[in-house]
């Protein structure tokens, strides 16, 4: 028995995700069926670092799997991507300790949010970015994203129906810059609630846009309630862009 580690990238747009549902196609339901002929069996299963959410991309999403085979990383590679479609790519295959799982020995993760305040949109972009006219004052949106980081109760940014209790995390890296007509919100943390990025970026875009003041994101942080913050930012403007161990 040995464990790959892979290192993938996706278009998530016609998917319903990275973790399987009850309906619709997933990424970790595509991966798996793809391994089912080289174990010669029932599909393996295959544990993702973050379970991306419907519409969401990952450029560096991180895969573990045991399987009993005896094919190079290299030939696994190649196979997968023969039997995958063509807006999933396995970037690399490697070989892991016996028992490493990308989920629970992931130690944090970065993700990348595109927004567009152009006039009009381009259609080669537009399935990969947040078409925001409204944002204008980008430095405002600086300093409301600089109460943001450290370590604090996100409860405020979880998305409704979660279950998770420690609402805990810490943001370690935050960033916005403006490259090519977009604004890019860079955020690195050691884990994410469920829909966090996302309800982040749409507070951050009603104070670009002077819904409310960059001093009342400490309001919201402390409020611990989802009902304070912004909206949650469309799923398609958001990426996996790395995993750390």
């Amino acid at each position: 028995m040995r464990t790959l580690k892979l290192t993938m990238a996706y278009d998530g747009t016609n998917y319903v995700g990275w973790q399987r549902q009850a309906r619709g196609t997933s990424i970790q339901q595509l991966v798996e069926a793809a391994f089912a002929p080289l174990v010669g069996g029932d599909p393996p299963g295959v544990a993702g670092a973050g379970r991306t959410d419907a519409g969401v991309h990952a450029s560096a999403q991180v895969a573990s799997v045991n399987v009993d085979i005896d094919l190079a990383p290299a030939v696994v590679q190649r196979a997968l991507n023969a039997r995958l479609p063509f807006d999933i790519r396995v970037l690399t295959v490697e070989e892991a300790p016996l028992g490493f799982h990308a989920r629970f020995h992931a130690r944090g993760k970065a993700y990348r949010y595109r927004l567009l305040p152009a006039s009009v949109p381009s259609p080669f972009t537009r399935p990969f970015v947040w078409h925001v006219p409204g944002v204008r004052d980008v430095a405002a949106m600086r300093r409301a994203a600089g109460w943001l980081v450290g370590t604090h109760d996100f409860a405020s940014f979880q998305g409704r129906g979660a279950s998770v209790l420690d609402t805990v995390r810490t943001i370690e890296r935050m960033t916005l810059s403006e490259r090519e007509g977009e604004l890019v919100v860079e955020i690195e943390g050691d884990g994410f609630l469920r829909h966090m990025v996302r309800t982040i970026v749409g507070t951050l875009v009603d104070v670009g846009s002077g819904l409310r003041a960059p001093h009342t994101m400490g309001e919201v942080i402390e409020a611990c309630d989802r009902r304070a913050a912004g909206p949650t930012a469309p799923a398609r403007g958001l990426t996996l862009v790395s995993v750390r161990y």
